[in-house]
């Protein structure tokens, strides 16, 4: 079991520990047939023996999973009870002794990426039980076993009976008397079945664990923390409460962190599995554990939470303007995340440890949260990695030095050497230049640009007298106007004054800004002549770069929908409560913290757009919502946005347009010369 933190922790110990699974759900297993075997199960369970013994897409225990290490790649065996290329000749004895000393049937040598050296921690009973239920509970599965890809001389099985023999204690898991029985229990998990040290104790000369329990000399490395393939699996040593680090386990969430990876994994098929008094067992010893020697800083107690907060240098930063572009729609400008949705950055650990190691490694790949029953909405965060080292280098160190209880920052070196190691690839081949926030602050006019960018990201705050709802110009125009397809402001200066249908004449740039204020937030307009309205425009010019009015612009405004297709709001009712719900409420009415401040804003009702505002219209909106939403839905970058058909996007935007809303006085103005548009409200 490896609790670590925020959206992603994918880790995988060099020749130790289990490793991620992948396509074995839990109907695949065969049903208990007798108490000793759903005992096994559950088992089997505590010790994710899935993580190493399902290929991806491969069948359940069959093996074949490559698990890659620093001197070659191995491939995970069959354990299902197939007598030709299973287990299912194993006695029980061979197969406790493949489980506690590392050695198969035949003789040969396990590799200790088979988490022997934990296992060997169980006790008889546990072991028959297990061994019950891989032979009785399983269905056999013919697949013969790969043969290792190892370099010499790691390819000779014969040294790891010297690697045994200096690093391996098979003695069972002892009670310690002056502990009571719950800690005891937690002891056992974590020890044992749990192999929650194979990632988080940190590696000696042999790679193996420098101590596999918290006694001793060097008991002061057991579980704190360590660097793997690149991730920082962290200390555990009293880092939450009992309550938060249960709740964690059992959901992939807490008020700190949220697991994804293949953490998420573990906690989608493993601990969420795991009986509420075993993972409190779990929680009471990861909490009595005196403070480690890994991590910055090492807390005396379970962190408290910290308050967000949002930071001076948010907007005079380019780290902060980079954040507030990029990052701070799902975590918020305070750092303070969304709740059940997406992770907070104040007092996350993975945010304040001294390793950045994690951060850089989601930053660049992205990741996604654990489908569990009380969170079955998987949320994803996309990899940044198109932007450049310098930029994901200022984003993290503005992050750790707002919210990192002291953390280092992080250079552009730190992020080269992650990219090189990772190589990873993006997937956005858009043409869209999306542009930096954070280059305005080398502008003459800075302060105002700022103002201005502000002024569409916070428009309710700062223009309250102008705003009639809870929208703000960002609702609409996501990333302060800078996402491809999301009504971006890029370029959009270079074409007006221009004609406008629906005013039946030629507009300038305030007049638009103006209608937006007057139905979009069902507002009033600014003095054209007012010192926002000129940070807005500037803010637009800004934007239009070397854009020229024959120009045209991609990703420019929200694309379009086949208008043959015919919309069907029933369908549109079960798309909005199953995609749209999470972020805009049952009842259209936006999401609040619990201090009354919106979040994600109504889609109806009195504080949402009026019906002259274009997102009223149902191809409009169906537009809108094929390309923009839900956001943190798969790994485009910027947002993860967009992913619905053609078809389910214009039935939830027929549902969602057509609910009651404010009415727009001059509605009788619209088209005096054009045609109206069928989907019109009016």
């Amino acid at each position: 079991m490896k609790p670590v933190s925020l959206v992603r922790h994918h880790v995988r110990p060099l020749l130790v520990g289990a490793l991620l699974w992948l396509g074995a759900g839990a109907a695949a297993l065969a049903a208990p047939a007798s108490a000793d075997i759903q005992r096994g199960e559950y088992l089997a369970r505590l010790g994710d023996c899935v993580a190493c013994h399902t290929a991806e897409r491969g069948q359940p225990m069959a093996g074949g999973r490559a698990l890659q290490t620093p001197f070659g790649t191995l491939y995970s065996t069959n354990i299902t009870p197939d007598r030709a290329t299973g287990i299912g000749q194993y006695s029980f004895a061979q197969f406790d002794r493949a489980m506690r000393q590392g050695v198969a049937a035949d003789g040969h040598n396990l590799y200790p990426a088979m988490p022997y050296p934990s296992y060997a921690k169980m006790t008889a009973d546990d072991m028959q039980a297990l061994y019950t239920y891989l032979m009785q509970g399983l269905k056999p599965v013919s697949q013969v076993n790969k043969p290792t890809d190892m370099r010499w001389p790691f390819s000779l099985r014969w040294g790891l009976s010297l690697w045994n023999w200096a690093f391996l204690d098979d003695t069972p898991f002892t009670p310690d008397p002056k502990q009571d029985p719950v800690w005891n229990r937690g002891a056992y998990l974590v020890q044992g079945l749990g192999h929650c040290g194979a990632c988080h104790t940190p590696r000696g000369i042999g790679f193996q664990e420098k101590v596999m329990t918290e006694l001793g000399g060097k008991g002061k490395y057991f579980l704190a923390g360590e660097t793997v393939e690149s991730w920082r699996a962290l200390s555990l040593r009293g880092l939450w409460t009992v309550d938060d680090t249960a709740l964690f386990l059992k959901t992939g969430q807490n008020r700190f962190a949220t697991a994804s990876g293949s953490m998420a994994e573990v906690i989608h098929h493993s601990t969420q599995h795991v009986r509420d008094d075993d993972l409190r067992a779990i929680a009471t010893y990861l909490k009595a554990l005196p403070p480690g020697e890994n991590e910055l800083p090492a807390p005396s107690k379970p962190r408290a939470a910290l308050t967000p907060h949002t930071p001076d240098t948010l907007y005079t930063s380019r780290g902060g303007l980079a954040y507030a572009q990029f990052c701070g729609d799902c975590h918020r400008a305070d750092g303070g995340g969304v709740n059940r949705i997406f992770p907070p950055l104040a007092g996350n650990p993975t945010v304040s440890a001294k390793d950045p190691a994690t951060l850089l490694h989601i930053i660049l790949t992205g990741g996604q949260t654990a489908a569990t029953a009380a969170h079955p909405r998987v949320f994803a965060m996309p990899g940044f990695a198109r932007l450049s080292d310098q930029e994901l280098a200022e984003i993290l160190s503005f992050v750790r030095t707002s919210w990192g209880h002291g953390a280092p920052a992080v250079s552009s070196g730190d992020v080269q050497r992650m990219r090189a190691t990772l190589d990873p690839k993006t997937t956005d081949n858009s043409r869209f230049d999306t542009p930096r926030v954070a280059d305005m602050l080398k502008q003459p006019n800075a302060s105002q640009l700022v103002r201005g960018m502000r002024l569409h990201m916070e428009t309710r705050d700062l223009l309250p007298r102008h705003v009639g709802n809870q929208l703000n110009c960002a609702s609409c125009h996501l990333n302060a106007g800078t996402v491809a397809d999301g009504s971006p402001f890029v370029g959009v200066s270079a074409f007006f004054p221009s004609y406008a249908p629906r005013a039946g004449r030629i507009i300038s740039l305030e007049d638009r800004i103006n209608g937006c204020f007057r139905r979009s937030m069902n507002g009033k307009p600014l003095p054209v002549d007012s010192a926002d309205m000129k940070a807005m425009v500037a803010y637009f010019d800004w934007m239009k770069g070397a854009t020229k009015p024959e120009d045209k612009v991609p990703g420019r405004g929200v694309g379009k929908i086949d208008r043959k297709l015919k919309a069907d709001p029933v369908n549109g009712k079960q798309i909005y409560a199953q995609q749209c719900a999470v972020c805009h409420g049952d009842n259209g009415e936006g999401l609040k913290r619990a201090d009354g401040r919106m979040v994600y804003p109504p889609l109806w009702g009195e504080q949402s757009f009026n019906i002259g505002a274009g997102m009223a219209r149902t191809y409009t909106a169906a537009a809108f919502v094929k390309r923009n939403m839900p956001i943190g839905f798969h790994g485009k970058f910027p947002l993860g946005q967009g992913g619905l058909s053609d078809q389910e996007a214009l039935d939830v935007a027929e549902y969602f347009s057509h609910q009651p809303r404010p009415d727009f006085p001059d509605k009788v103005k619209d088209w005096p010369k054009d045609k109206k548009p069928d989907d019109a409200r009016y």
